[in-house]
């Protein structure tokens, strides 16, 4: 694939104040011309400020969470331009941040890898004590054996051929984690590019504590429907006496 063989998806809840750079920056990377926000059920101006920095826009009535936006957003790429194109999945806070995931879409774009999974070589100290990414990252070891530097991470570009084959997506921040362990046991290349982008950290209000509360339902949930799976793998590699 060359010119316009990748569409960024960009799921985004209340970023007014930075999707219009998000946008801008995404519109600038190698290969793609087509960038879809899909406004989660924004309260702010999130959808008209990325309508005008270029993206097309699709608006979901209500909040439906992460994984909902994440197809709802490849559909609108089918609908709009079929379903040729490679798929980068943005955060809607990273800004002009955002012109460093070439490097990101770059193995896909390639043929070298089926999902590359953003590392972030600017850490933001975050409030909360990992609790979460810990057990991401132990649940992804026992699943496949792959070590995930960064299991959380939304940023990640995939063929589309990979979306399909993970489809449907684990609920809501679960996405992430299922994803990894999915395609991995699915036989896809995934591996992990360093990246220099950053988004806004997650403080440590009620609000935030609440959202961690959530990412840790979502996950564990994500883990514990794929767990009789690992058993099973691991019950096949046992020698028979």
């Amino acid at each position: 694939m060359t010119a316009g063989d990748t569409a960024v998806v960009i799921p985004a809840k209340n970023e007014a104040d930075r999707i219009g750079l998000t946008v801008a920056s995404a519109l600038g990377l190698p290969g793609v011309d087509l960038v879809v926000v899909v406004d989660d059920g924004s309260t702010d101006q999130t959808g008209r400020v990325a309508r005008a920095a270029g993206a097309k826009v699709v608006r979901h009535s209500r909040n439906r969470g992460k994984a909902a936006a994440m197809e709802t957003g490849a559909e609108a790429v089918r609908l709009l331009d079929g379903d040729a194109r490679h798929l980068l999945f943005l955060d809607a806070d990273l800004a002009g941040s955002a012109q460093a995931a070439a490097a990101l879409a770059g193995p896909v774009r390639a043929g070298e890898a089926d999902m590359t999974i953003a590392a972030f070589t600017n850490r933001v100290k975050l409030a909360g004590h990992g609790i979460v990414v810990r057990l991401s990252r132990d649940g992804i070891r026992r699943a496949t054996g792959f070590e995930a530097t960064q299991p959380l991470n939304g940023q990640r570009c995939l063929t589309r051929e990979a979306f399909e084959a993970a489809r449907p997506l684990a609920h809501g921040f679960g996405v992430e984690t299922a994803l990894t362990i999915d395609l991995i046991r699915k036989g896809f290349r995934v591996v992990e590019v360093e990246v220099d982008m950053a988004h806004r950290a997650t403080g440590s209000d009620w609000r935030s504590q609440l959202h961690r509360a959530r990412q840790l339902r979502d996950v564990a949930l994500a883990l514990a429907t794929r767990e009789p799976l690992v058993a099973d793998n691991l019950a096949k590699l046992r020698p028979r006496r």
